[in-house]
C-alpha cells in the first residue's frame, strides 16, 4: 500500500470520528443550552460557522487539486511536444542533407528512449513501423528521392497519430472528425511528393 493511500485512508477515519464526535457534542451543547436565553441560536451560529468554515476548506482544497493536475498535465504535454518536434526536426535534417550518418542514428535512437517516456501506445506503435521503414530505405545510409517520399509518407501517418495523443481531446470536443482529418493530413502529405525536377539532395 502506497504512502498516499496510508494517508488517505487515516484522514478518511479521522473525518468520520470528527464528525461522528463533533454531532455528539453538538447535540449535547443545544440541550444544556435549552434554558439559557438566546443560548441555543448562540450554538446554531457556531454550528453554522463550522460547517460554512468546513465547507470552505473542502473546496479550496478541491481547486487547489484540480489546478495542481491541470498544471501538471499542462507541462506533460509540453514536454510531449517538444520531443515529437525534435524528431521531426531531426528527420528534416536527414533528408535535407540526404545521408544517415553515425550520429542521425544515434540520436534517432535517443529520440526513441525520450518517445517511450511520454509517447500515447499508439504513437509507439506506428512509430516502431515508421522505424522498419526508415531503416529499410536507408540501409545504404543514403537518402535519395525515392526514400525521401518514403520516410515523408510514413511521418505523416505517424504525425496523424501524435496530434491525436497531442490533441485529440480538443480535436473529440470540437467534433472534428478524426477519420476526415487522417485523410487531409495524408493527402496533404501526397500532394508535396518530391518531384525529380529541382531535386538535389546535397
Amino acid at each position: 500500500m502506497s504512502k498516499l493511500t496510508r494517508e488517505n485512508i487515516f484522514y478518511m477515519i479521522l473525518s468520520i470520528i470528527l464528525i461522528i464526535g463533533g454531532y455528539w457534542f453538538l447535540r449535547y451543547a443545544y440541550k444544556v443550552a435549552d434554558s439559557a436565553p438566546f443560548s441555543q441560536e448562540i450554538v446554531l451560529v457556531i454550528l453554522g460557522t463550522i460547517v460554512t468554515i468546513l465547507i470552505t476548506a473542502i473546496l479550496l482544497n478541491k481547486q487547489t487539486e484540480v489546478e495542481l493536475k491541470k498544471e501538471e498535465s499542462i507541462k506533460f504535454i509540453d514536454l510531449k511536444t517538444e520531443i515529437y518536434i525534435q524528431l521531426i526536426d531531426h528527420l528534416e535534417q536527414v533528408i535535407v542533407n540526404g545521408d544517415v550518418s553515425k550520429n542521425d542514428k544515434i540520436r534517432l535512437r535517443i529520440l526513441a528512449h525520450k518517445l517511450a517516456i511520454v509517447a500515447s501506445p499508439a504513437v509507439l506503435s506506428h512509430f516502431e513501423g515508421f522505424i522498419e521503414k526508415f531503416m529499410q530505405v536507408t540501409a545504404d545510409n543514403e537518402v535519395g528521392l525515392a526514400d525521401s517520399n518514403i520516410i515523408m509518407e510514413k511521418l505523416a501517418e505517424l504525425s496523424v497519430y501524435i496530434r491525436k495523443d497531442l490533441i485529440g481531446e480538443i480535436d473529440a470536443r470540437d467534433g472534428i472528425d478524426q477519420e476526415k482529418l487522417a485523410k487531409q493530413i495524408l493527402e496533404n502529405s501526397d500532394a508535396l511528393v518530391l518531384q525529380q525536377v529541382g531535386f538535389d539532395k546535397n
